[in-house]
């Protein structure tokens, strides 16, 4: 088995100790490299190759959400996870929407850091549905009209069974969940999931997620819910 390469990033020296104690010891983890600061980054990536970053957000020269837009624009870029002690802070959003694959909070208990970091690793964000939803509410809860038409044109580029995908994305579900739900199979799923990302020029699952509450497809999709359950009501009443 093929250990997991682990770059750890974060000003305080203590919590980079802690972090590559619990990781370390980890047979399917190797912690490849420390920085302090988020302009060692590149370099160190460079260097040692990471297949995940475990990323500060709030570092005193180069902050982790820079740090994490300069790496996720670059080819072959590594995962990058954010470190954070708030569930909804708007530097976490930031990241999201750079292209980090999700965020752990400091205080996570370390086998929930390490499943993280393993998920991450084989490709599945690190954001649970409620997590997700309640990110993405805080998100556009602050979204100016003009992000909701941006949002709403990018979304057009999808057919109809992409938009459905989308939006089941959007929901935190799983892949085998939307195929249940959609009626086809987990492979069809991911294709679908892969021609998303690539038509709207998207990094990973999460990106997909924010921007379909950015368009208001999950408001639509709540609505359209409300309304069936009322019509079901009158007929049965």
């Amino acid at each position: 088995m093929t250990a997991i390469r682990l770059l750890l990033v974060d000003d305080d020296p203590l919590v980079r100790a802690g972090l590559s104690l619990m990781l370390g010891g980890a047979d399917d983890i190797e912690i490849v490299g420390e920085a302090a600061d988020g302009g060692e980054v590149e370099s160190l990536v460079d260097r040692t190759r990471p297949d995940v970053v475990l990323m500060d957000i709030r570092m005193p020269t180069v902050d982790g959400l820079t740090a994490t837009e300069r790496l996720r624009s670059r080819e072959e870029a590594p995962q990058v996870v954010v470190l954070t002690t708030f569930h909804a802070d708007e530097q976490v959003l930031r990241a999201l929407r750079a292209g980090a694959a999700g965020f752990v909070l400091k205080d996570t208990p370390p086998a929930e850091i390490l499943a993280a970091v393993r998920r991450v690793a084989a490709g599945d964000p690190v954001l649970s549905p409620t997590v997700t939803r309640q990110l993405v509410r805080h998100a556009v809860g602050g979204a100016a009209d003009t992000r909701r038409t941006r949002a709403r044109a990018r979304m057009d580029r999808l057919n109809d069974r992409e938009r459905e995908v989308a939006v089941a994305v959007g929901r935190g579900l799983s892949n085998a969940e939307i195929a249940t739900g959609l009626f086809m199979s987990v492979a069809t799923v991911k294709t679908h999931v892969s021609r998303i990302l690539a038509k709207l020029a998207l990094n990973n699952r999460v990106q997909i997620a924010l921007l379909a509450y950015d368009a208001g497809l999950l408001d639509e999709e709540a609505e359209e819910a409300e309304e069936a359950e009322t019509a079901r009501e009158q007929a049965d009443g």
